[in-house]
């Protein structure tokens, strides 16, 4: 067992694609916050303030984002999504290219923008000869924007990002990447997928809490989206109370209206002090043997049936089964009753471990499955 996961013996944890166990060390960073809280107020802010550079570098990082200028701190990744979709000028005949594999949080912000004459298309990714070339052939000259996770969140499929932000480039598109199911998982770069946006809620891989959410922009992006929110904090000169004249922050601090979360960041900058501790090139190379692991299990038993792509190059840290002769109800029903924390969705089983989860746990996970 990891030193900073002390789960309950009796629990199988296979669901880091929904929410996941704090570490350790950000359960101890949460009781800490606390008790200067209680003992001494907001005394010590300025350290507050400076944890909060901390984890725009720690998110910055991350990414590899050019700049902790490029770093916003916002509630979650729908409203991140939606800053960008009521951000943008449209006119009315523009679409936008998605998929129909996305969650709601990539999809209805776009649809919302129907009333604006705005079109909102979803591509199957299985139709072309790859994915992303499936996106491709539903763009045309009035496409704005593509919109895509990085990882599906019911399959597990992972999208070649590089590829899709090359062709927005070329094309002149801006390239949105919805990096929940990857952030924290696997090796990620702003700068090599060409990104104009991304947004990504902590409390999956990254292992944090919910209600905070990185928003990357490119200087680019940033500044072709009309504000949404105003309020004192995301003005240039932040905590100059008494001048009356002001503009928007020139960072993407303008899109954070209002006092931070505090508890939120010191949270999650526990959890990331993790994550880069241990490194992404590890943590990626430990999440694929273990969903190669579950892959190659799955696809050994004639009774289950492995519903996530077969190809290695496709996978991430989402394996998504069926059993062949069992209701996925009731086999969801029967791994919760035996301890197997996981989901249903994309029509059968997802489980969804980490870089810490012991193969053990796979094989006893499988073998529940299997006693269904």
């Amino acid at each position: 067992m990891h030193p900073e996961f002390p789960l309950s013996s009796d629990l199988i944890y296979l669901n880091h694609a929904a929410v996941a166990p704090w570490p350790l060390r950000t359960a101890q960073a949460v009781t800490r916050f606390a008790e200067e809280n209680v003992r001494y107020g907001a005394a010590r802010y300025p350290d507050w303030v400076r944890r909060e550079s901390i984890l725009r570098e720690q998110l910055r990082d991350l990414l590899n984002a050019p700049s902790s200028d490029d770093i916003a701190l916002v509630k979650n990744t729908s409203e991140a999504i939606s800053l960008v979709a009521f951000g943008l000028e449209w006119r009315e005949g523009d679409n936008i290219v998605s998929s129909s594999e996305e969650f709601p949080s990539n999809r209805i912000p776009w649809q919302a923008l129907s009333s604006r004459g705005v079109a909102f298309r979803e591509a199957n990714l299985a139709a072309g000869s790859t994915p992303e070339d499936a996106l491709f052939e539903l763009v045309d000259a009035r496409t704005r924007l593509i919109t895509i996770s990085s990882v599906q969140y019911a399959s597990g499929l992972r999208l070649d990002l590089e590829k899709i932000g090359r062709f927005c480039r070329d094309q002149g598109i801006l390239f949105c990447i919805d990096a929940i199911q990857s952030l924290g998982a696997l090796r990620f770069d702003v700068q090599r997928y060409h990104a104009d946006f991304v947004m990504a809620d902590g409390h999956k891989w990254m292992l944090g809490p919910e209600g905070l959410a990185v928003f990357y922009t490119s200087p680019r992006a940033r500044n072709a989206l009309k504000l949404m929110q105003y309020g004192w904090h995301m003005v240039e000169n932040a905590g100059d109370y008494d001048t009356r004249s002001w503009i928007p922050a020139r960072n993407a601090r303008r899109f954070e209206c209002g006092s931070p979360n505090m508890l939120g960041i010191h949270a999650l900058s526990a959890s990331l002090s993790l994550i880069l501790e241990t490194g992404m090139e590890t943590i990626e190379t430990s999440l694929l043997e273990r969903t190669t692991y579950l892959a190659e299990a799955i696809m050994n038993q004639p009774l289950l049936q492995l519903l996530s792509p077969g190809d290695p190059e496709r996978r991430s840290g989402i394996i998504t089964f069926r059993h062949r002769s069992k209701e996925n109800q009731r086999l969801f029903q029967h791994l919760k009753q035996n301890g197997v924390i996981c989901a249903l969705r994309g029509g059968g089983i997802r489980f969804s471990p980490h870089f810490y989860t012991p193969l053990s746990s796979l094989e006893r996970a499988i073998d529940i499955a299997l006693g269904a």
